[in-house]
């Protein structure tokens, strides 16, 4: 059976699940881990990228992301392939390190977000990497520690996280402790990685009854973890996405054809697209060309950046400022 195409969408949750292939180790000592994290950390700042839980195990990882102005499949690549060149340059090894697709699953947020928090954060004690509570609380390599305060990771989102708990920190973290410590005696949770309610309901088989009796209240998808309303939502977002993107393609749209268009909005000469400075009118057309590019035709901020020869950062803060010039303006694409 072919495998599902990855799904994705500005400002989806993301549970996503790394391997190491053959259940191999992917972090060997703390060197490896603390990499990893450096990559992490530059990553997620780049690309606007939130990061509200995560946990690394010997040969695998968990992370809950949201996803900023850059694709997941973008962000996982750039993470994955550039810590796997410097595992092997390191370890004097060749080859595959991770398994061959990252598994990654859209959450719906409202139900799940505290549940996954807690899952994920939960692994060093599930494993047995800590012995228990008091010192998962001080563990460098989980962000359970950064939410009770007892570590520093500035890229990992906390505020949004303890606000679930709380409107003060302090009663908050009482709180979120109060929580995860419920959840320890719930064990393993194969009902949260991936067609959680098909698998809570015991099975297809039972969906199926439940749909031939008239009870099609829930959808099962293995990418999605989330209510029926909600799969369906993010599967008709996922498929005007594709055909959108499609559609501009077939129709010829390619970058040349994009910079025309903001051109012809603002009135000015293609080559002053690559000018430097803040020049306001200037500024506005390129904005709006890379929201298109990047939200509308699916290009990468890196490839952006190197053709205006911009940093990346700079690319994310303009797609967003393109954004919020195209909805207040009502500027498309497409007339």
């Amino acid at each position: 059976m072919p495998r599902l195409a990855r799904l994705d969408a500005p400002g989806a949750v993301h549970h996503v699940i790394i391997r190491g292939i053959e259940r191999r180790k992917i972090f060997r000592d703390s060197k490896d881990r603390n990499n990893f994290l450096e990559r992490v950390s530059k990553l997620v700042s780049e690309t606007n990228t939130a990061c509200y839980a995560w946990a690394l195990m010997s040969n695998h990882a968990h992370f809950l992301f949201r996803t900023g102005d850059v694709g997941l499949s973008t962000l996982m690549r750039r993470l994955l392939t550039g810590y796997a060149v410097s595992f092997n340059r390191r370890h004097k090894r060749h080859g595959q390190l991770f398994q061959n697709r990252y598994k990654s699953i859209i959450c719906q947020e409202d139900i799940y977000l505290k549940e996954l928090v807690r899952y994920i954060h939960l692994n060093p004690l599930r494993a047995k990497v800590v012995s228990d509570i008091s010192e998962l609380n001080k563990y460098d390599y989980c962000g359970h520690s950064v939410l009770m305060g007892k570590k520093k990771r500035e890229w990992q989102d906390t505020e949004y996280v303890l606000s679930y708990f709380g409107r003060r920190v302090g009663e908050a973290r009482k709180c979120y402790i109060a929580y995860v410590e419920k959840g320890i005696e719930q064990g393993r949770r194969p009902e949260l990685v991936g067609g959680g309610l098909v698998r809570s309901l015991g099975g297809w088989a039972e969906v199926k009854k439940m749909r031939l009796s008239g009870q099609d209240r829930l959808k099962g998808d293995e990418r999605i973890l989330g209510e029926g309303d909600f799969v369906r939502q993010v599967l008709s977002q996922a498929d005007e996405t594709y055909s959108r993107r499609y559609e501009l393609k077939c129709l010829g749209y390619d970058l040349e054809r994009l910079e025309q268009r903001a051109v012809e909005i603002y009135g000015i000469d293609k080559e002053e697209l690559y000018l430097r400075g803040r020049q306001k009118t200037r500024a506005e057309a390129r904005s709006l060309l890379f929201y298109w590019a990047v939200r509308e035709l699916g290009m990468s901020g890196a490839s952006l950046a190197r053709r205006f020869e911009m940093s990346q950062p700079g690319v994310v803060y303009a797609v967003n400022k393109g954004e919020k010039i195209a909805k207040e303006r009502n500027y498309r694409l497409l007339e």
